[in-house]
């Protein structure tokens, strides 16, 4: 099992997103961008695949433990962080409902008398009615 193995089955097991996995890297002081993420995220046969080194994954691992434990000066208890996240998942899934407008009603206006008549042209042909 490799390193990105780990790293894909974590993410979807704590159900994280990758601008939450962005934050708890920056617990540790590790930069990542969401792109350079998802080259980890990504099919081995992709062209941008990118293998997940020991460092990050020791650097995801570490913030993890202060994302869900906290620090030594402020605990946090890991099922009530992981609670919260649920809670704000729902949240953020499903969209808003609103009232939708109501359509505004026909009016009917009467249709206008052509300015123009039909022309009835004598040019010899006869129509077959």
């Amino acid at each position: 099992m490799t390193n990105n193995d780990i790293f894909k089955k974590l993410r979807v097991a704590l159900q994280l997103r990758d601008d939450q996995i962005v934050e708890i890297l920056q617990l540790v002081d590790f930069r990542m961008s969401k792109g350079e993420l998802g080259n980890f995220f990504r099919d081995e046969k992709h062209p941008k695949y990118m293998e997940c080194g020991d460092q990050v994954l020791r650097n995801f691992l570490n913030g993890l433990v202060v994302y869900l434990r906290g620090t030594k000066e402020s605990p946090k208890v890991p099922m009530e962080v992981l609670a919260t996240h649920k809670k704000q998942e729902i949240k953020t899934d499903k969209p808003k409902v609103t009232e939708k407008p109501k359509p505004k009603k026909k009016v009917f206006v009467e249709k206008k008398k052509p300015v123009v008549q039909a022309v009835k042209f004598k040019n010899g042909k006869k129509k077959n009615d």
